[in-house]
């Protein structure tokens, strides 16, 4: 009778001391932590301000740096998901990783260890991020913050678990940058962080027509779009596609479920392909 309660306690243990080991590493190296908040920020004041001007789009022309916050916070996310996911090729390195395969656990148990930390790393200075823009004035204070901190918190394990998905098969992190940079930020790039959704109205040269679904078809950009409606008003016009809040929500909901059942298949598979 007391076996499946042992069971889930031990996974439940697993699960809370690997995402605290996350979080221990991630402080004890604090270029780390400058890093993975610092270079966003940087690109939002650069971009923010030599683009101030020149931009025309998402219902706030001429703003670039308020248009421009939630692709920052999503880019917050997923660097910080990136330097969170790149410790598993070191734990294998090193050895760790190994000791906790061969423990009587649970193999999924790793991935949720690994995804609840890094995603609270990314959760934790996203909202540091905000609490900047709200002292700025560029986020207003109301009740839409609470709404705004869960949906950065389910756009945090979406991007952690992807992390998940690449880091766990990859032996090197040469090759895991490279992968990241070939996959990740062409997602986030074409997410409508950096630029707005061209809209079609019938007409359009085919490049902008498959630029539009690329970017329609980018589970990042629910992501991106949906922070960006809970951070200021926003709606589409005849020139930009916006997808509407609650579209935003279920998709990055369904874009966080997914990812996690992956990584988890991917961290059962043994060498061989079977799963463990």
């Amino acid at each position: 009778m007391n076996a499946p309660a042992s069971v889930q306690s031990v996974a439940t243990q697993v699960i809370w001391m690997l995402a605290y080991r996350e979080w221990v590493r991630f402080f004890r190296q604090p270029f780390r932590v400058i890093a993975a908040l610092g270079q966003p920020i940087l690109f939002w004041i650069l971009f923010g301000t030599g683009m101030h001007s020149a931009f025309r789009g998402g219902g706030q022309a001429g703003d670039f740096m308020i248009y421009f916050l939630p692709g920052t916070t999503a880019m917050i996310l997923l660097f910080t998901a990136i330097f969170a996911t790149i410790s598993i090729i070191e734990d294998r390195r090193e050895g760790f990783l190994q000791s906790v395969l061969v423990a009587p656990t649970p193999r999924w148990t790793i991935a949720m260890g690994k995804v609840l930390g890094g995603s609270a790393i990314a959760w934790v200075q996203a909202i540091v991020f905000i609490l900047i823009a709200i002292a700025t004035g560029m986020v207003g204070l109301g009740p839409q913050l609470i709404a705004l901190v869960g949906f950065m918190m389910v756009a945090a394990i979406a991007m952690t678990s992807l992390g998940v998905c690449f880091a766990w098969p990859m032996d090197s992190t040469q090759g895991f940058h490279a992968l990241m940079n070939m996959v990740l930020m062409p997602m986030w790039l074409l997410s409508g962080s950096f630029f707005p959704i061209p809209a079609l109205a019938g007409g359009e040269p085919f490049g902008q027509i498959a630029m539009h679904w690329i970017m329609r078809c980018n589970p990042m950009t629910y992501a991106v779009s949906g922070m960006r409606q809970l951070m200021s008003n926003v709606t589409a016009d005849d020139h930009f596609w916006i997808p509407s809040l609650t579209t935003s929500v279920w998709v990055t909901i369904a874009f966080a479920v997914v990812t996690s059942i992956a990584a988890s298949i991917v961290v059962r598979r043994n060498q061989s392909g079977e799963l463990n």
